[in-house]
């Protein structure tokens, strides 16, 4: 099927945003445990990176664990910490090769100290690439980010005018552009809490694969169809295709 698929090479997406959804489902289906789930979950970032970086785009941001998934069993949640810290260890190297620059949304206090220290060292090394920005959203959540800026704003010495402007610099993603293609799996059709300034014109597109079946073929057809949209932001086709006018 991808080879059929033929891009326009001067309409990737230069930011793509993933909600990774179906691990625990895709492994249940399986007879497998849920761990077993977000071990091949890793095996699909790994391959999505990989495409990212042949397909030129410059950011990916993916949701990796939200604020809410704290409510699931300890035993879950304590492996997926383990494995958060071990994936981001074990590609250092990836990293560094591809030149991949790590950046992290989200409440990272939230997260335990050996994950905390993972992130911080790959923050340090990866801080100077220039290739890929890889945006991991962690013990994240939209609304609490948003709130988290407007209170950023209260308490700074300034007397102003809040204007879009002002509320998009004091958001957690200040330093990347907004999304251009949000791509969620497991047929699932909501944005659970996950960027809802950033995408605010970004072009959604929803998988029936779930995450661990989510390969470069899916990737390809997704950014198909984001390329056969009109993306007119509030103007009209004529004005799109018309630049007198």
């Amino acid at each position: 099927m991808r080879q059929n698929i033929k891009l326009n090479q001067n309409k990737i997406p230069a930011h793509i945003a993933i909600i990774m959804d179906g691990n625990g489902r895709w492994a249940k289906e399986k007879g497998k445990s849920r761990i077993y789930g977000h071990l091949q979950g890793v095996k699909s970032v790994k391959r999505i990176v990989t495409s990212a970086i042949e397909l030129d785009v410059k950011y990916l941001t993916l949701f990796a664990f939200s604020k809410e998934n704290w409510q699931r069993p300890k035993s879950e949640v304590s492996m997926l910490m383990d494995l958060f810290v071990s994936t981001i260890m074990n590609n250092q190297n990836h990293f560094l090769k591809n030149k991949i620059k790590i950046n992290v949304i989200g409440t990272t206090t939230d997260l335990p100290k050996k994950c905390q220290n993972a992130l911080n060292k790959m923050l340090d090394i990866t801080k100077n690439n220039s290739g890929l920005t890889l945006t991991l959203a962690l013990s994240y959540s939209a609304r609490s980010e948003i709130l988290e800026a407007i209170n950023k704003i209260i308490k700074s010495d300034k007397k102003q005018y809040i204007t879009e402007m002002t509320f998009q610099k004091n958001l957690q993603t200040f330093n990347i552009p907004d999304p251009d293609l949000l791509i969620r799996t497991s047929g699932e059709k909501r944005v659970s809490n996950f960027l809802l300034w950033q995408i605010a014109f970004s072009e959604l597109y929803f998988s029936e694969k779930k995450w661990p079946d989510f390969d470069e073929e899916e990737l390809y057809i997704a950014i198909f169809e984001y390329q056969k949209r009109e993306r007119r932001f509030g103007k009209t086709t004529e004005q799109i295709y018309d630049k007198n006018i």
